[in-house]
């Protein structure tokens, strides 16, 4: 089992950064990638930016230069930094594990980016 904890959300004008973190624990061993995901009222659940073991990065198109992913392996801790952020990076945010075996999610933080 993996446990994933997420915080750094909140509200943030356009234009704005946050960071976010996810904090794994318990069989952390088993983790190949880590990321984050975002699900907007209404829509389904999209992904935003992963990292692997090896250190392969994703992004998504639309926060391509904007959106950094990082981790601490001593921490093991997967970071999102947002920046240059838009109203329609409004989400909630989940941290994900893909481990072996199984798909690990956070509770989710509530990013809100408005003026």
């Amino acid at each position: 089992q993996v446990q994933l904890v997420e915080s750094g959300g909140g509200l943030v004008q356009p234009g704005g950064s946050l960071r976010l973190s996810c904090a794994a624990s318990g069989s952390i061993f088993s983790i190949y990638s880590m990321g984050w995901y975002r699900q907007a009222p209404g829509q389904q659940r999209d992904l935003v930016a992963t990292i692997t073991t090896g250190g392969t990065l994703n992004y998504a198109r639309s926060v391509k230069g904007r959106f950094t992913i990082s981790r601490d392996n001593a921490k093991n801790t997967v970071y999102l930094q947002m920046n240059s952020l838009k109203p329609e990076d409004t989400a909630v945010y989940y941290c994900n594990a893909q481990a072996v075996p199984g798909t690990y999610w956070g509770q989710g933080t509530q990013v809100t980016v408005s003026s």
